[in-house]
């Protein structure tokens, strides 16, 4: 029988032995096994932590396209994976919150991307002045640990808990050892071959031990990250673990926890906020059988609302079906083996010493279209607790599966002090439509909880619910949860990196962070720097602008102008008492001023004034005083070409305005749109289309397709004839929905595919050459192509259209003859 493989030290390979059983949920046949003998783990740790210099080297940049690229392969090879997941006893819905959810993950890191600088390491907050004066300054950075991120993953969730772990540690730059829990391990590793099999990552960026190798923690070192998703119990055992302790290894733990969603004083059966609140503890209780660290396991409600919560949560169970989950009827699957089974009734037998089962059996469950005795099916399980405060077993004990206890609260202050009798937890939420409720119940309860849901009628149809974790959001809660924090945004990502805190001199700060230091030298520009593209600017290139002497007029127009009257800009007779001494140049007007000063006016690189921040008036700006400003490149960022816009980046000016005393006046940082270099293509002047012309000949080969000299000329000729309007009667092949990101390609700067196959009638008219010889050819196409410059020459504003880009400009056009003859010159080795 196969057994569920690794993937270590860049190789895939099988444990020794026979290993343990692993069943399929459904069925109870055993169809795979996991072993972990064999397997040298501290040479596994090893490799990647050697090989994870690849990464570690990638900027931020780099790595989050890495991410957005691998989501989309993989979305691309899902279903594959559904067909596994069925075998863990989860439904179609199971599955996509496991699999779309572990892909989306992949997505929402990516777009971290843009909010890391360009480069390796990560420059975190705002300078420090150590001195006065700013001469010794310090700076926080954040580097790659140089280590591994161990995970440790829990049954429950083998694609999404794999993914929303490493997608974090690859973004910060640092490679992942998985280890899935054996139950579902075979799901993860199907995820895994294929993310290798893509070729996305760098080898020794993601490692799988398909099972538990119990000396993992024995030799990890100060440099690596270990994560642990499961029970509290085992959570503890290797927190303690002695390596982790004597190399100080950072431990994050997420543990399950007794999860409590609370239906406020107000939300009375006829509301909306009552009902929302009985489907969301139904969806919680049966979603993924109940197997959810995150699942609502204490139902907390008014003591005069207890019958009808139970009533009504009865009503709604009664609903659920269960079953084989590959069946659309079927709403509840099966527990992840017989074994969790048993788990799960010995904890409600637990709770159940003082508390009533009022709803479902733990003997006995009708299944649809799967045989009960063999899958590892349960019945959803509620019970009532009426004495909450005396009896303590609901709060202590999880039963890990459709299962969940009812119980009464008198006041708002009991509610709270009922959610933190779990000791921690990852998750609360609260049914109301009173937002003082909401308020109290939030600030009471959040030192308990590590994140909490407010549902009402407004936001639910768009909530993502109690259960679900966000990438964006912190993934973890205190006491019993764990104390641990996952996700978040760009928190989870500085778990991985190393803070480390700078100081030198403004100057020095600079070139460490790639952001410039105020007072820091400056880089005097050789010429303007809004004539420079985006790769040839650097931090601390700088300009010192001519002056400007500010007259009374100016600040009498510009009041007129704006309509900003304020008295300090034009009644001096008010000035009594106030700061200002004089009549006042607006703020704004200094702003306006200083971009007339440093503004270069000619067309060129810098594309558009992208916004203002941290803009700062320091003193006021007298009529007659005089001022000059001194811009600075402050820092660069990164941009992904967007729609019909040429490849751009951001640069971050810091712009200081001075007066006659060069005492500094404002500060603002400027924010622009600078277009990046075109490098990838050749242009295609006159000369050059001749140049390439005389070289290509008869006995010329094609790197790729079956085109021939002659049929790639008249290719092109057809083309300038589309372009100049004389061939026109085809219709647009690319669909409508995907028409206009296909025209915005015409603006990057990536290549035309190789072997991209034509959609045009000339298609099949190519077998027949039109002319004679490889010369008319030539002088055809430059005919035709002097015809298409000539109609743009006298039409600049036409539009015609081309059958795959659709309807195409003058500019757009130019565009799109570049890449093209650069394709096909490239393809006859003419360029």
């Amino acid at each position: 029988m196969k057994k569920t493989q690794h993937y270590v030290s860049g190789k895939w390979l099988d444990g020794s032995g026979d290993g343990a059983p692993v069943f399929d949920a459904v069925t109870g046949e055993q169809f795979t096994s996991v072993t972990v003998e064999g397997l040298d783990v501290p040479s596994i740790l090893q490799y990647g932590r050697d090989k994870g210099e690849t990464l570690r080297r990638m900027t931020f940049q780099q790595r989050g396209l890495m991410l957005k690229k691998l989501a989309l392969y993989l979305t691309k090879h899902k279903d594959s994976f559904y067909d596994l997941s069925f075998r863990t006893g989860a439904t179609k819905v199971d599955s996509w919150i496991d699999i779309e959810g572990g892909f989306g993950n992949l997505f929402a890191n990516a777009s971290l991307r843009k909010l890391f600088p360009n480069q390796s390491y990560h420059v975190e907050g705002e300078p420090i002045d150590l001195s006065r004066g700013g001469r010794f300054m310090a700076h926080h950075i954040m580097v790659p640990r140089r280590g591994v991120a161990v995970h440790i993953n829990a049954f429950n969730f083998p694609v999404w808990g794999m993914l929303e772990k490493c997608a974090v540690n690859w973004m910060a730059g640092m490679p992942a050892v998985v280890l899935p829990a054996p139950q579902t391990a075979y799901l993860a590793e199907a995820v895994v071959r294929e993310i290798v099999t893509s070729g996305i990552l760098p080898e020794g960026a993601l490692q799988l031990i398909s099972g538990t190798a119990r000396n993992i923690l024995d030799t990890v070192q100060s440099q690596d990250v270990v994560t642990f998703t499961g029970s509290a119990i085992t959570g503890k055992q290797l927190r303690n673990h002695p390596q982790l302790i004597e190399e100080s290894v950072p431990f994050t733990m997420e543990a399950d926890s007794l999860n409590a969603s609370i239906l406020g004083e107000d939300a009375v059966p006829g509301t909306p906020e009552f009902d929302l609140f009985i489907k969301e503890v139904r969806k919680e209780m049966t979603v993924k059988a109940g197997q959810k660290c995150t699942a609502i396991r204490r139902i907390i409600v008014p003591e005069k609302l207890m019958e009808d919560v139970q009533i009504a949560l009865g009503q709604q169970l009664d609903k659920v079906t269960i079953g084989d989950p590959r069946l659309q009827e079927v709403r509840m699957g099966a527990l992840v083996s017989d074994a969790q089974r048993q788990s799960v009734r010995e904890q409600v037998a637990k709770i159940a010493k003082t508390a009533d089962i009022v709803y479902g059996d733990l003997d006995s469950v009708e299944t649809i279209g799967a045989d009960a005795q063999k899958g590892a099916f349960l019945k959803p399980i509620l019970l009532r607790e009426n004495d909450p405060f005396k009896n303590e077993a609901a709060h202590i004990t999880e039963a890990f599966g459709p299962v969940s206890t009812l119980m009464p609260y008198k006041d708002l202050q009991e509610a709270i002090t009922l959610s933190q009798m779990g000791k921690g937890s990852l998750v609360s939420s609260i049914a109301t439509y009173d937002d003082s409720i909401a308020k109290d119940y939030v600030i009471g309860a959040a030192s308990h909880h590590g994140r909490i849901l407010v549902l009402n009628r407004e936001n639910a149809r768009v909530s993502t619910g109690h259960g679900s974790p966000l990438p964006t959001l912190i993934h973890g809660g205190p006491g019993r949860a764990g104390g641990g924090e996952e996700m978040g945004g760009m928190r989870g990502v500085k778990h991985y990196l190393q803070r480390c805190a700078v100081q030198g001199t403004p100057t020095t700060l600079t070139e460490v962070t790639g952001i410039y230091q105020p007072k820091g030298a400056y880089k005097e520009a050789e010429q303007h720097p809004f004539k420079y593209y985006w790769e040839d600017i650097e931090a601390g290139m700088s300009l010192k602008t001519h002056k400007r002497t500010i007259t009374d007029g100016d600040i009498v127009n510009f009041a007129n102008l704006t309509w900003d009257h304020f008295y300090a800009h034009t009644d001096i007779t008010s000035l009594d008492g106030s700061i200002f001494e004089k009549r006042t140049a607006h703020g704004y007007f200094l702003l306006a001023a200083a971009a007339g000063l440093f503004v270069y006016p000619n067309k060129g690189p810098v594309a558009a004034n992208y916004g203002l921040e941290d803009c700062r008036f320091l003193r006021p700006i007298y009529h007659n005083d005089t001022i000059y400003v001194r811009l600075t490149c402050k820092q660069k960022i990164d941009r992904e070409q967007r729609g019909t816009e040429l490849p751009s980046g951001i640069v971050k000016w810091y712009g200081e305005v001075f007066d006659q005393e060069d005492e500094l006046v404002a500060v603002v940082t400027v924010l622009t749109m600078v277009q990046k270099k075109q490098t990838t293509f050749v242009e295609m002047t006159d000369e050059k289309i001749a140049e390439c012309l005389a070289n290509l000949t008869e006995d010329s080969k094609p790197a790729w397709g079956d085109l021939m000299p002659q049929h790639m000329l008249e290719h092109l000729e057809y083309t300038y004839r589309i372009a100049s309007g004389e061939i026109q009667d085809f219709e647009i092949s690319t669909p409508e929905k995907i028409l206009e990101k296909v025209h915005a390609t015409l603006y990057n700067y990536e290549k035309m595919p190789q072997g991209y196959d034509f959609p045009l009638r000339e298609k099949s008219e190519m077998a027949k050459l039109r002319h004679p010889d490889l010369a008319t050819a030539k002088a055809r196409l430059l005919e035709a192509r002097q015809e298409y410059l000539d109609f743009f020459k006298e039409n600049p504003e036409a539009v015609t259209k081309n059958v795959v880009f659709g309807e195409l400009n003058r500019f757009e056009w130019y565009l799109l003859e570049r890449k093209h003859l650069n394709h096909h010159f490239e393809q006859f080795g003419l360029i």
